[in-house]
């Protein structure tokens, strides 16, 4: 069965262009062209844009939106807030709460989420019945809510450099990388051949991963041909810790330990040497900026212009769901660039846009996605140009630095509707936020 979507404008590959006509093929873009709508075609207004990809989502942080803001206090502080939710957490609650969070996602445009996920067993750190229960609820949780999900299964041996796991963070480990692979490939194994759902790896950080344990991560990726994520250098704290015990920075030692290259994304890059950057960008790891997230929790503004200037391609992501919002992450790219530097245009919205689609795809294993094109996943984003914030804007320009998540009206996620007229097919959003928020309090 086929459907033909009949755009105003659309984000082609070439800029924009009107009358856009763009037919569906089960999961699959079939054909694009332009002309008239035709009688069938389904009108989609204003400008559409490719499916966008949140490449670094951890789901249950949205549970401290607003509720980790009063006082002061820095990441550190925060991130005690945050092992308090990830306490009281159990499959049902977590499954209410990432199927409510990823519908937030759809809403704002997101057809892809890659979760960085270490919440893997039960409060006392005994595994479930099924070891990677908690990582099916997130899969299933993507299903309802008509993402494609990157489960970036994550390995998180230490409560810091040298020392033990200690309280909510027995959750998270699996004892040491050996076993973490056994379960990790077992969890693959899952989800073979299944289209919507890629199984990848993630080293937490230099903190939580000991050196001579992250080979075996690294191995996981290369075995599965699968996405390789890591923390890198969110924090000068971390870093200094870093430099003292090994007497290398955080990039140095993925580097030294295999875990750079194309496949591989360094998370946040914030305080970076000239060394890292040329690390980095010599062996094509992506970077994921996550600037909300990062200014919330007072962690700084990373090079991003200059490491895509050296060629290492530059992805989006929310993080800690401070804000579910891919533009406001595209143009803050730009503007905290602006506050560190005291000059403008430093990026295209072209570019912004791509680094929201394309490459945030590519960076979570699914390279044939963020594209409208023939033989592309059927991802069509459509955004609102008469809204009070978007009215008199045009192109890219519209996308990344008027409109904001609330523009947008319709959403097809692999040849699915999951948002018309601004309203998710699971119905209301914020009721189901608020409930599975509120049970955890």
């Amino acid at each position: 069965m086929s459907l033909t979507y009949w755009c105003e404008q659309a984000w082609l590959p070439d800029g924009v262009a009107k009358d856009v006509l763009v037919v569906v093929e089960g999961n699959r873009i079939a054909r694009i062209g332009q002309g008239p709508p035709p009688a069938a075609a389904e009108r989609l207004a204003g400008i559409t844009v490719p499916g966008l990809a949140n490449a670094h989502s951890h789901a249950f942080h949205r549970a401290l939106r607003g509720a980790a803001q009063e006082g002061k206090g820095d990441f550190w502080t925060w991130r005690d807030r945050m092992y308090e939710v990830a306490a009281r957490l159990d499959p049902d609650t977590y499954l209410r709460l990432a199927t409510a969070v990823y519908a937030e996602m759809a809403l704002a445009g997101v057809t892809c989420v890659g979760e960085f996920h270490y919440l893997h067993h039960a409060p006392d750190g005994k595994p479930y019945d099924d070891p990677n229960t908690m990582g099916h609820t997130l899969v299933q949780a993507a299903r309802a809510a008509g993402l494609r999900i990157a489960l970036l299964d994550t390995c998180y041996l230490s409560g810091g450099m040298g020392a033990p796991l200690a309280g909510a963070q027995a959750r998270f480990g699996d004892g040491d990388a050996e076993r973490w692979a056994v379960r990790a490939d077992d969890l693959a194994d899952s989800y073979e051949g299944q289209g919507d759902v890629e199984i990848g790896a993630a080293i937490h950080s230099v903190r939580a991963v000991p050196p001579e344990q992250m080979p075996v991560v690294a191995e996981f990726s290369h075995r599965h041909a699968a996405p390789l994520h890591a923390h890198v250098s969110e924090q000068r704290a971390e870093n200094a810790a870093c430099v003292e015990m090994y007497a290398a920075t955080p990039v140095q030692l993925l580097h030294e330990h295999g875990a750079l290259g194309p496949r591989s994304t360094a998370v946040h890059a914030t305080h970076l040497t000239d060394v890292d950057v040329e690390l980095l960008a010599h062996s094509g790891t992506h970077i994921c900026m996550c600037p909300t997230t990062e200014r919330d929790l007072a962690d700084g503004i990373g090079p991003a212009r200059t490491l895509a200037d050296r060629g290492a391609p530059i992805t989006l992501g929310s993080d800690s769901h401070a804000v579910i919002d891919l533009f406001e992450e595209a143009r803050a790219v730009e503007l905290d660039e602006r506050l560190a530097s005291g000059k403008r245009g430093h990026w295209p919205a072209a570019d912004l846009l791509a680094a929201a689609t394309n490459a945030g795809h590519t960076s979570l294993g699914f390279p044939d996605a963020g594209m409208l094109v023939a033989g592309a996943r059927a991802d069509l984003v459509s955004v609102r140009l008469d809204s009070v914030r978007t009215a008199g804007a045009r192109g890219p320009e519209a996308v990344v630095f008027a409109a904001t998540a609330a523009d947008v009206h319709s959403v097809v996620s692999g040849g699915r509707r999951v948002v018309e007229n601004g309203r998710h097919v699971l119905g209301d959003v914020g009721s189901l936020l608020a409930e599975a928020i509120g049970a955890l309090r």
